[in-house]
């Protein structure tokens, strides 16, 4: 399960980091929820692998539902957000400019999809 976070937020991570940030804001939030995921997920798969597991009094079930229920609830809005962004693709980036520039090109538009699933 561990390796498959790490896998999947790194994917996120990429996908997110390549594409332009158009608004910075919400897309940051989904930046911070995948780096600091992987980050997390690699401590607690640290945890176990060197044996501290054994060494610590903890309910380690019920961190382990801790650890993936907060996930969820991060990823889950980190998707809303991506998904609100990628769902604005076709609005003008400057409302007051006389170029119609849009927030996110052809290319952008799918790799935001990509991040989104």
């Amino acid at each position: 399960v561990f390796l498959s976070l790490q896998l999947f937020g790194t994917i996120v991570w990429i996908l997110v980091a390549s594409t332009g940030v158009p608004l910075p804001l919400l897309q940051g939030w989904v930046m911070f929820v995948a780096v600091t995921a992987w980050f997390l997920s690699i401590v607690f798969l640290s945890v176990f692998l060197f044996g501290y597991a054994n060494r610590f009094a903890v309910n380690w079930n019920q961190a382990d539902f801790i650890f993936h229920g907060a996930t969820f609830v991060f990823y889950f809005g980190a998707f809303l957000l991506q998904a609100a962004t990628t769902s604005l693709h076709h609005f003008p980036r400057k409302f007051n400019s006389t170029t119609q520039e849009i927030i996110l090109n052809g290319r952008e538009y799918n790799i935001s999809i990509a991040a989104s699933v």
